[in-house]
């Protein structure tokens, strides 16, 4: 796949992280400029540095960082032609489907191509991807973009209606997965591209519950067993470096915050007491050039149970002195101590504040190489003959066998040898008193 140079050469994709919601894909062409919010940046300011360098604008007010592209990276940066899969589902699904290097997979429903780069780094090149995409300008799209970065030796790209003409496979695969508006009318075609000498797995993408319960049908109708269905939810961390704080450090904290809120608080009194002042004043100038001075509301009696605002002293502040608080300190400013700081330190995690939800439903069966073989009848029992190959191993005797041994008389050498051996077993002492007793 991607160049795998530690320096950054012209030609090759590089992955520009700006923020955590901007990344942005760019193959490094020489005499282009990135024109954005953060600043200009030259592609040949590019050439020669290091993979996951920082990369400052040309004024050297922003930057941005080059990193070599992943399929996780390429994930959250490729253009979206379709609905994509996460590597939350990407994950899941490489894991059920047992896939690993040199596997041979069916993908039906090539879309954006983030599925295909993850599958395509797991099998390798001993591997073998079979995609298969609907739309005629979507798959060449795609198969432009796996020339490029180096897949197209083991990924085979075709446009084809796989619904209706299905993949062209026979005993071939060890996996299929399925990303159709109606996996259940390629369930059939993916029956005869699975391997027949071994368990054979297959994955659908399904938005909505009526995809799945029709697709589940499919597969019990054509033999698959073990069905079952999932749904990936994930719950991201904000993981930073805290100082360890003590109880009075928190103490002081809670302090600074409420001096803080009793100071907003007196400012909005003090603003709302200037506009009163304001009010009144105007109020009496209308009054005056009018001929009758008038009463306006701000002039009226404070009302029973109503305090009235605090007077302002002649500089034009309230009476009241609060203590002046500590210097405001940002979100971070306990959460990173300085360098030279010798505090105690330790890892702490925030919950996202939105987190991505539902993406769809992964239904998985399995078929087992005894389901493969229909031509035989249900309920018919079928006789194998001997090879001779077979190993000797004990038998356990039949329970006729037990009842014909017991109910058939012994023989009189037999009785004898029984007698015998019963005889041999008892000490000569003891039967020396068994005898002189009698």
């Amino acid at each position: 796949m991607w160049s795998d140079s530690r320096c950054i050469a012209a030609g090759d994709v590089v992955i520009l992280w700006m923020t955590r919601e901007d990344i942005q894909p760019i193959v490094v062409t020489p005499g282009k400029e990135l024109n954005g919010r953060y600043g200009v940046y030259r592609h040949s300011d590019l050439v020669g540095v290091s993979y996951g360098s920082k990369i400052s604008s040309r004024n050297g007010r922003g930057f941005i960082h080059a990193l070599r592209p992943t399929p996780e990276l390429w994930t959250l940066a490729l253009p979206h032609r379709t609905q994509i899969l996460y590597h939350a589902d990407i994950s899941y699904i490489t894991m059920w489907l047992g896939i690993k290097p040199g596997s041979v997979l069916v993908e039906a429903g090539t879309g954006s191509g983030s599925f295909s780069h993850s599958i395509a780094r797991t099998i390798g090149p001993t591997g073998r991807l079979f995609s298969f995409e609907f739309h005629e300008q979507r798959a060449n799209k795609a198969r432009e973009e796996f020339a490029r970065h180096g897949m197209d030796e083991f990924v085979v790209l075709q446009h084809r209606n796989v619904c209706k003409d299905g993949f062209g496979l026979q005993d071939e695969v060890d996996a299929v997965f399925l990303d159709l508006p109606a996996p259940w009318e390629a369930v059939a075609s993916a029956k005869q591209a699975l391997k027949k000498d071994r368990i054979g797995r297959i994955c659908c993408f399904s938005p909505c519950m009526e995809q799945v319960l029709r697709t589940v049908s499919a597969l019990n109708e054509l033999g698959f067993t073990g069905v079952t269905m999932h749904e990936t939810l994930t719950k991201p961390h904000d993981i930073c470096n805290a100082p360890m704080q003590t109880v009075e450090d928190a103490a002081i904290r809670l302090r600074d915050i409420e001096t803080r809120k009793e100071q907003r608080r007196l400012r909005q009194i003090e603003s709302a007491a200037r506009d009163k002042k304001r009010k009144r004043i105007e109020g009496n100038e209308e009054g005056q050039e009018n001929g009758s001075p008038k009463r306006t509301k701000m002039e009226s009696k404070t009302r029973p149970g109503e305090e009235s605002l605090p007077e302002l002293d002649p500089s034009g502040s309230l009476s009241s002195n609060p203590p002046p608080p500590q210097p405001k300190r940002g979100p971070h400013t306990c959460a990173i101590p300085s360098a030279a700081s010798e505090e105690g330190r330790y890892i702490v995690s925030k919950p996202f504040g939105e987190v991505r939800g539902h993406t769809s439903y992964l239904t998985f069966a399995m078929l087992v190489p005894s389901a493969c073989d229909n031509t035989q009848p249900k309920g018919q029992l079928v006789e194998v003959e001997p090879t001779g190959d077979e190993p000797n191993l004990p038998q356990e005797p039949t329970k006729s066998d037990t009842m014909a041994r017991h109910e058939s008389p012994l023989e009189p050498s037999e009785t004898s040898a029984t007698f015998d051996s019963l005889i041999a077993g008892i000490p000569e002492e003891e039967l020396e008193r068994m005898l002189n007793v009698q």
